[in-house]
């Protein structure tokens, strides 16, 4: 089976913690490449994460070490031994004892990592980046080996020797040029030949072969990259929800899966609280035109959200409403602002030297106040920072006060689909204000694919539901 242009057809599959977390889920993801390859592709590429709770582990048995508890450390590498010891047992019969071998060999390597932080008292983010990617390599083996064991030829893949990346630990950003070459050099025959490659997520390596992470989202990173590599036909990113939501279901009951989504509006929902995959994850498949779809491992014929790089149907103009708590509103303000060039420079220029991140600015008209929202427990120090900064003109009046309120979210209402809709915004204040919200500040951008409201944390679930409910109206 190829496709229109005569190539051979590929699909890019990720299957995430919960879609390998146990004997059961793995025997579902080998279910949905077979019928994968029969159906819709002739070659299945798949990236997979740790068994879900694993990551956790071993971040747990990497503080007992650096703090000296050795109990600890080695009460969790005997969890680490049962947790795979059961899941290899179940999957695999009587065939489980090579796969166990290697398991075991990996884990007796981590309780040694485990014994020299234990020495040291510390583990350093080098450190941690070697260690850290031990679950997704348990993981990439295990399904491979189920999936030979049911007849479908397949290999693990170590990503440390296909994605080359800088040397910012626990934070590694792809070199392209070099990870590409090595992608078409590495998982290249193995696609030839029929063979399911299973990719390890989430890590990578250094020029010099040193193992880095690639951060939050590093599993879905993983996917995107190499299927934009690959040139794949489409990126599935398999979880357990279907698809994208519209809103947290735990606000909302009526909360339903999106049908179809922008680049764009996903970036838009990930940056604001919703969790759905992570901006860097976008960028691969959007350069290379890729369609990206988000499925439920455990309701495959569910058909997911589809996320394009344009959406011509815009019938619908709010796609999602999300929100983000424990937020703080910080606002410089005075009548001596007004009209002073470089106020706006200098109060983002003091907020940036405390590497602070700030996500959503509103300035008044009059230019005698600028607000914006930074995380809570940033507060403190960006409001020093702010008075430091502005020590003059606090001192001669020109500056009130510089002050923060530390009871606010972010609630952001997302679609593409509103540029396009007269009086959206007015229905989204009437729709809050009916409902009793106080919007305390307002930002938009000007593409107008997201309007984000500041309001109270008490507010917060009232304005989701109240936005909700014209999302339902519209579609």
């Amino acid at each position: 089976m190829s496709n229109q242009s005569g190539k051979m057809k590929l699909i890019a599959m990720k299957f995430g913690g919960t879609s390998v977390g146990s004997a059961e889920a793995i025997t579902q993801v080998k279910d949905i490449v077979r019928d994968t390859l029969s159906t819709e592709s002739e070659n299945v590429l798949v990236v997979v994460s740790a068994l879900n709770g694993v990551t956790n582990l071993l971040q747990e048995g990497l503080v007992c070490a650096a703090s000296g508890d050795e109990a600890g450390y080695q009460h969790v590498t005997e969890a680490l031994r049962e947790r795979h010891w059961q899941v290899i047992d179940n999957l695999l019969d009587g065939e489980a004892d090579p796969l166990l071998a290697s398991s075991n060999e990996l884990i007796d390597g981590y309780l040694r990592f485990c014994e020299s932080v234990h020495v040291l008292g510390e583990a350093p983010p080098r450190a941690l980046d070697y260690t850290m990617g031990l679950g997704e390599r348990i993981s990439a083996r295990l399904v491979a080996a189920t999936l030979r064991h049911h007849g479908i030829k397949s290999q693990a893949v170590d990503a440390t020797d296909l994605i080359v990346t800088d040397d910012q630990f626990q934070n590694a950003a792809p070199i392209l040029d070099l990870t590409e070459a090595k992608v078409k050099q590495g998982l290249g025959p193995l696609l030839n030949e029929g063979i399911v490659p299973i990719v390890t997520g989430f890590i990578a390596a250094t020029v010099d072969g040193v193992s880095t992470t690639l951060g939050r989202g590093g599993s879905d990173y993983s996917a995107a990259l190499l299927g934009a590599i690959l040139n794949s036909d489409e990126v599935w990113i398999w979880t357990d929800v279907d698809g994208v939501m519209s809103t947290d279901p735990r606000i909302v009951k009526e909360a339903r899966s999106i049908e179809r989504l922008t680049y764009k509006e996903v970036g838009e929902m990930a940056y604001f609280g919703a969790k759905v995959l992570h901006p860097k994850t976008i960028r691969p498949v959007l350069e290379a035109d890729i369609p990206l779809r988000v499925k439920n491992t455990f309701n495959p014929t569910h058909p997911g959200t589809l996320i394009t790089p344009n959406d011509l149907a815009s019938d619908h103009p709010i796609k999602a409403v999300t929100v983000i708590r424990e937020m703080s509103l910080i606002t410089v303000e005075g009548k001596g602002m007004l009209g002073v060039p470089g106020i706006a420079a200098r109060t983002f220029g003091a907020v940036a030297r405390t590497g602070k991140s700030v996500l959503i600015i509103s300035q008044s008209s009059s230019e005698q106040s600028i607000c914006f929202v930074v995380p809570r427990a940033a507060s403190g120090v960006v409001v020093k920072a702010l008075r430091e900064e502005f020590v003059s003109e606090i001192a001669r009046r020109d500056i009130d006060q510089t002050t923060s309120r530390d009871d606010v979210a972010i609630v952001t209402v997302v679609g593409a689909g509103m540029l396009e809709t007269p009086g959206i915004a007015g229905r989204i204040f009437t729709a809050t204000g009916s409902n009793g919200v106080n919007v305390i500040a307002i930002a938009q951008g000007s593409s107008e694919c997201g309007i984000s409201l500041v309001v109270t944390d008490d507010d917060a679930d009232l304005a989701v539901r109240a936005i909700h409910v014209l999302a339902l109206a519209d579609n």
